[in-house]
């Protein structure tokens, strides 16, 4: 276990999507060694469970658990009002739920898959906006933090629904991140780069795993940022320098 000299987040609520794979799952685990009480978003139950288990192991505390898809239209509502109910706050949110879809030329793009990835990767997260909102003003120093990736500027061929959604992202951060400005919130995107996950094995299925970070080399960084006697900075922070070979992709 932890001591608590090593727990900056001691006290912190943290809700963290996509909380049962790659770097959202290192990050969830992550923030509740940091000491936070983590609300772990994910679709499925077992994973979810699977995940609790490895907090009360490392941390000899449960994770509260929330089954949900994020593309269902209110379920975010509702776990907003759940969340009020219980803390009357949320000093944390980690959006890191996201779908990679086809990689294939925009014209080949099938509309059920388009709206598919855009409804996961950016409008689940304006909706996660929206219902957290006044949640994070009614913390002391509200952090709301959105994995994003280089294609978002890099924008290569065949990675066009993501880059898009990747682009879109920064974009409503950064809004949302003015409108903020006045207020102990702090909205920002995390580039992770490339790292260990089956969502970039699915898209390089050449690689050797083994020469790219595991999703948890990013958590001290992420927890970094997340601190409430911290102020990150705007816009898009990158864990790693921009000179990588191959687009990053977030989970």
């Amino acid at each position: 276990m932890t001591s608590d000299s090593q727990k900056p987040l001691a006290g912190r609520i943290a809700l963290v999507t996509g909380a049962t794979r790659g770097i959202g799952e290192a990050i969830a685990l992550g923030l509740a060694k940091a000491g936070a009480h983590v609300i772990a978003v994910g679709r499925t139950q077992g994973a979810l469970e699977a995940l609790d288990d490895a907090i009360l192991d490392a941390t000899g505390e449960h994770a509260t658990l929330v089954p949900l898809d994020l593309r269902e239209p209110d379920g975010l509502d509702h776990l907003g009002a759940a969340i009020h109910q219980r803390w009357g706050k949320l000093d944390i949110v980690v959006g890191a739920a996201g779908l990679l879809g086809p990689l294939t030329p925009v014209s080949h793009l099938e509309p059920k898959g388009w709206d598919m990835i855009l409804s996961t990767n950016l409008t689940a997260n304006w909706r996660l906006i929206r219902a957290m909102d006044p949640l994070l003003r009614a913390s002391d120093a509200g952090r709301a933090l959105f994995l994003s990736s280089s294609v978002a500027k890099t924008r290569p061929a065949f990675w066009g629904a993501y880059a898009a959604t990747k682009a879109a992202l920064e974009a409503i951060v950064d809004v949302y991140a003015d409108e903020t400005e006045n207020t102990p919130i702090r909205a920002f995107c995390v580039d992770p780069g490339a790292m260990r996950t089956k969502m970039r094995a699915g898209a390089f299925p050449g690689e050797d795993p083994k020469t790219v970070p595991a999703p948890e080399t990013i958590v001290p960084f992420v927890v970094d940022l997340v601190r409430p006697d911290r102020a990150p900075p705007k816009g898009v922070v990158r864990f790693k320098d921009r000179g990588q070979e191959s687009p990053s992709i977030d989970a």
